[in-house]
């Protein structure tokens, strides 16, 4: 029964996530955390930042770890391809109306109709990481006393260093990690 309600999860997400791996995150968070209760957002955090640093598509990634964590191989099977299968098959049919009507004035307005969305999705995502990431909560229930600061102090600083120094991701994400991991290692924290 959990391989079935995996599955069409992932079918949905598959169905819904236009924009991109990133656009798939707070989908994915609704089937899994909130509709499902299979996993805590803390869990799911964990897991969207392990998806970040393997490489491939971040939707596959966390397709494939939330189906080894919750079923195993059979998981990882089923919901990499309910994630895969929909987008596919789309894919095919879209191309093939693509360019048969890509001429036609309507496609393209429709497209650019479509990209307020997917901002709005991958920005969704991207605030729920930071808050779960900052105040250990989401955005509705955040307060100053829950405040992480040491994760604030290493978001600002890697904020700051990406948008000063032109650093690349992977450094920051290493680094990051290696600032994490001493902190914790050396005085219990983090």
């Amino acid at each position: 029964m959990l391989l079935l309600k995996l599955f069409f999860a992932f079918i949905q997400v598959g169905l819904f996530s236009v924009g991109g791996g990133y656009a798939a995150i707070p989908l994915i968070q609704e089937q899994i955390v909130n509709i499902y209760g299979l996993m805590t957002m803390e869990e799911f955090t964990d897991l969207i930042t392990v998806a970040e640093m393997t490489p491939g598509p971040i939707s596959i990634n966390s397709s494939t770890f939330v189906g080894m964590r919750l079923s195993g191989i059979g998981g990882v099977l089923l919901c990499t391809l309910g994630c895969i299968l929909p987008s596919f098959i789309i894919c095919l049919i879209l191309a093939h109306f693509y360019y048969k009507y890509r001429t036609v004035g309507g496609v393209q307005t429709v497209l650019s109709a479509l990209r307020p969305a997917v901002v709005a999705l991958i920005g969704s995502a991207g605030a729920s990481i930071l808050m779960l990431g900052l105040f250990e909560s989401d955005i509705f229930s955040a307060s100053l006393e829950n405040m992480r600061v040491i994760e604030l102090v290493i978001f600002i600083v890697a904020l700051f260093i990406l948008r000063k120094f032109k650093a690349s991701a992977i450094s920051i994400i290493l680094g990051s990690g290696v600032i994490g991991t001493f902190l914790y290692f050396t005085f219990g924290i983090i």
